[in-house]
């Protein structure tokens, strides 16, 4: 029998039924059908309360769209946060879509079209170049796009974030321009005819350890100081990046993120002057949305094999690429997931849970120790609201996307 990840603590249940904002699981499936992904609304705005008050007043919040794109959860953060990180024009389509004002978004990553530059330009978004190639092209196509650029550099630092599930910054990396050759560029930016918006340095993400994330600020702080020291330049905003993580796995334990929070209000009082002004952001995806997500999967099937149990589903890996283990994980273990409906009741066998699909890929857990499910039964795999219904192969073998929804107790 193989462990499963640790419940977010924000959810409770009513006798055998699992609630998700102050409604049962089941009721929600019935009317909504299944798969479906339940975000709660309440999860959300308790995450940014507590990052509100866990980090020094100074710094900006930023939602990178990319963790989840669903519309409803982003007019819910828009007023949230202070902003938002964009990946693609899809992306600046989908926040301009909700009525969110394009000019408080940056865009990052490598291998931005021309077109794409300059509907950012045209749509007052910051550009975080990832190359001076990058930054030539955007000065090439701003006069077309009618408004002056709003240029940044993302930096390739010389460190990256430790205990890091996916690094960004270190070594040999498509992201950013290396350490060492920013000061040349940061000039040539800010006697263009563009808008110098300073630095963008993202080490890494999902790190569970504060001590690592804290090292990684100070050392990001220190960077940026020193490239714009030897640049010779303001520095209007520096981006710290994210990397909280949020628990997925057994044995996994939250961020601590009072500690995180001391430690950056302590760096934050003793900035050098060149930093005396710049606006500070941290850039989160999934530590916002993330745990307060829940995929729901009814059973379809029972199934016996060699003495095994198998719970076949309705849904998979087409939806929760990462709860399968295909999404960046060397060593497949267990997410967080529950019988929806069986709540109350004890550990009775060992079953996996699988999906619909013809590959043996398709297991959102091994061998977890569960009620006894039958058919008819509703699973729920938690940890769903980041990297879920976006980031999975929604088209394989043509079962279609799962329904989203938004639920909030409040509403």
């Amino acid at each position: 029998m193989k462990p499963l990840g640790p419940i977010p603590p924000h959810f409770a249940s009513a006798g055998n039924d699992l609630l998700i904002g102050g409604r049962t699981a089941q009721s929600l499936a019935e009317a909504h059908g299944t798969p479906l992904f339940v975000y709660d609304a309440g999860a959300v705005r308790a995450r940014v309360a507590a990052l509100r008050a866990a980090l020094p007043a100074r710094i900006r919040l930023h939602y990178a769209v990319k963790a989840n794109p669903f519309g409803p959860l982003l007019a819910l953060l828009d007023g949230l946060v202070d902003g938002f990180d964009i990946a693609s024009a899809g992306e600046l389509a989908i926040i301009a879509a909700q009525g969110i004002d394009p000019a408080r978004a940056g865009f990052a990553g490598p291998g931005k079209r021309d077109s794409e530059l300059a509907a950012a330009i045209a749509a007052g978004v910051t550009l975080h170049c990832e190359s001076a190639r990058e930054v030539e092209r955007a000065l090439a196509v701003a006069p077309s796009a009618g408004k002056r650029a709003r240029l940044a550099i993302r930096v390739n630092p010389d460190f990256d974030l430790r205990g890091s599930g996916m690094k960004m910054g270190g070594g040999a990396r498509q992201f950013g321009l290396d350490a060492e050759r920013v000061p040349e560029l940061a000039r040539h930016i800010a006697h263009s005819e563009a808008e110098w918006r300073g630095f963008h340095i993202f080490a890494g993400s999902q790190a569970l350890d504060a001590d690592a994330v804290i090292a990684t600020q100070a050392a990001t702080l220190e960077l940026a100081a020193r490239l714009a020291g030897e640049a010779g330049v303001d520095l209007p905003a520096l981006n710290l990046g994210g990397g909280f993580g949020i628990p997925y796995f057994p044995g996994d334990m939250p961020l601590d993120l009072a500690k995180v929070g001391a430690a950056l209000a302590e760096r934050l009082a003793d900035l050098p002057p060149v930093m005396a002004q710049t606006a500070l952001t941290v850039e989160l995806g999934r530590y916002l949305v993330g745990e307060a997500g829940v995929y729901l999967t009814r059973v379809i099937e029972r199934k016996e094999s060699r003495g095994e149990v198998f719970l076949v589903t309705d849904g998979g890996m087409h939806h929760q690429l990462a709860a399968s283990g295909n999404f960046g994980t060397v060593v497949r273990r267990n997410y967080p997931l529950a019988i929806a409906d069986r709540m109350a009741e004890p550990v009775a066998e060992a079953a996996s849970v699988v999906g619909c699909l013809c590959t043996p890929l398709d297991r959102l857990a091994e061998k977890a120790g569960l009620p006894r499910a039958d058919e008819g039964d509703l699973v729920a795999v938690f940890c769903a609201g980041a990297y879920g219904a976006t980031a999975s192969p929604s088209a394989f073998l043509g079962h279609g996307p799962a329904t989203e929804i938004l639920v909030d107790s409040n509403a």
